[in-house]
């Protein structure tokens, strides 16, 4: 089992930035991967950012590319989310993910290939 905490949440505004955290816990070496969704009111989870637990390597949504970034610590089992130039379309309830999936490497922007989830932390950019 791997446990997820997510923290960093909180209000900015627009133009403003903001850093997620999310601590892993527990089979953190049986992870393939993690990754960031996030969820608007009314709204179906969507994909933002992930990365590959072992290389590093990155992948975005196209409406984050270029003013998010993310990055794993491997040592301390973290997975940040650092997030530029908001705009309130970006509130949301975000959700850090992990992925014992080889189908991971197929697709890392669907929700089935992650197994954990963290409980989400709000994040509400003002106009």
């Amino acid at each position: 089992q791997v446990q997820l905490v997510e923290s960093g949440g909180g209000l900015v505004q627009a133009g403003g930035s903001l850093r997620l955290s999310c601590a892993a816990s527990g089979r953190t070496f049986s992870l393939y991967g993690m990754g960031w969704f996030r969820q608007a009111p009314g709204k179906e989870r969507e994909f933002v950012a992930a990365v590959r637990w072992s290389t590093g390597v990155t992948y975005y949504a196209d409406s984050v590319k270029g003013r998010f970034t993310i990055s794993r610590d491997y040592a301390k089992n973290t997975v940040h989310l650092q997030m530029s130039s908001l705009k309130p379309d970006d509130t949301a309830v975000y959700f850090c993910a992990g992925s014992q999936s080889t189908g991971y490497f197929d697709d890392v922007t669907t929700r089935r290939v992650y197994s954990y989830w963290g409980q989400g932390t709000q994040v509400t950019v003002s106009s």
